[in-house]
């Protein structure tokens, strides 16, 4: 007897990948009217969190930026929110012509913080194309706290035993009266 296993492909996800390779996810040129522009992909900055005792350190990576133009750190409800753009203007003149680069981007990155975190409780600086932000007391009152065990019944329990003679009792007197 001879077992004959079959699978079903699937034909899109074959045009998928193949659209996927032609067209990879990297700046390309595309054509709108008679200018050629470029696409890039959207501006997405790594983002670092640390612990810092009871604070928490939230590390942008925006270098080329200007902290007072570019960048805006706002707390949404119990969010986290940065947002800004980067602007990217280069001029390059050779052989009696000159090229002119324009890059934009906009990113928005946001982190849930615990509900008792307040606007006072934040704090943000900017060095060498670094933003960090410094979330006060994000870790305070998060440390596991050790539970005593005790032997016997738990107290504010209720005896099985207690609850049936009482039960038997009030149906005594109920029938007495």
């Amino acid at each position: 007897m001879s077992l004959t296993l079959m699978t079903r492909r699937d034909p899109f996800a074959d045009f998928d990948a193949m659209i996927r390779r032609a067209f990879p996810a990297r700046p390309f040129p595309v054509r709108t009217g008679s200018a050629i522009t470029s696409r890039v992909a959207a501006f997405v900055p790594a983002a670092e969190i640390v612990r810092d005792g009871d604070d928490a350190l939230v590390k942008l990576d925006l270098p080329g930026l200007d902290f007072e133009k570019d960048i805006s750190v706002e707390l949404d409800g119990a969010s986290l929110v940065i947002s800004g753009e980067r602007r990217d203007e280069r001029t390059d003149e050779s052989d009696g012509g000159s090229l002119k680069e324009f890059r934009y981007g906009a990113f928005r990155r946001a982190f849930t913080l615990p509900e008792r975190v307040t606007a006072e409780a934040l704090s943000a600086s900017y060095d060498a194309g670094v933003l960090t932000v410094r979330v006060a007391g994000a870790y305070a009152g998060t440390e596991p706290r050790k539970i005593t065990i005790t032997s016997g019944k738990p107290s504010g329990t209720v005896d099985s035993d207690a609850v049936e003679a009482a039960t038997v009792e009030s149906e005594n007197a109920a029938d007495e009266g």
